[in-house]
């Protein structure tokens, strides 16, 4: 009965053996992704840094543009601008028609 409880022990203690190798390698590997992340972290920490310095530098712009015109200074120009191309067109229409009844006077004149 001894050999038979010592047998048992034996496959027991080989049992415990095998699963603590498991356990270990399942640690290790758990580290190494745990060491991965970090480096993933720290990357993600510098590209934080590199798009706030990002943020900073588009405000800065902003304002530059703001003291040079703004939205509605904008807007007021646009629409100054579709005023004289209304004018320019009833200019040149009103030239074309003129020139067009100087020149039938003449025309007629010479007629007469």
């Amino acid at each position: 009965m001894g050999d038979e409880s010592q047998n048992g022990w034996d496959q027991y203690s080989k049992l415990v053996l095998k699963e603590l190798e498991v356990l270990g390698a399942s640690v290790t590997a758990l580290r190494e992704e745990i060491n991965g992340l970090r480096g993933v972290i720290s990357e993600m920490k510098g590209n934080t840094t590199h798009t706030l310095n990002t943020i900073a530098e588009i405000k800065v712009w902003k304002e530059k543009l703001d003291e040079v015109t703004s939205p509605t200074q904008l807007l007021e120009l646009i629409i100054e601008v579709e005023k004289l191309k209304d004018f320019k067109t009833k200019a040149v229409t009103v030239f074309v028609v003129v020139q067009f009844g100087i020149t039938a006077f003449i025309a007629f004149s010479q007629y007469l």
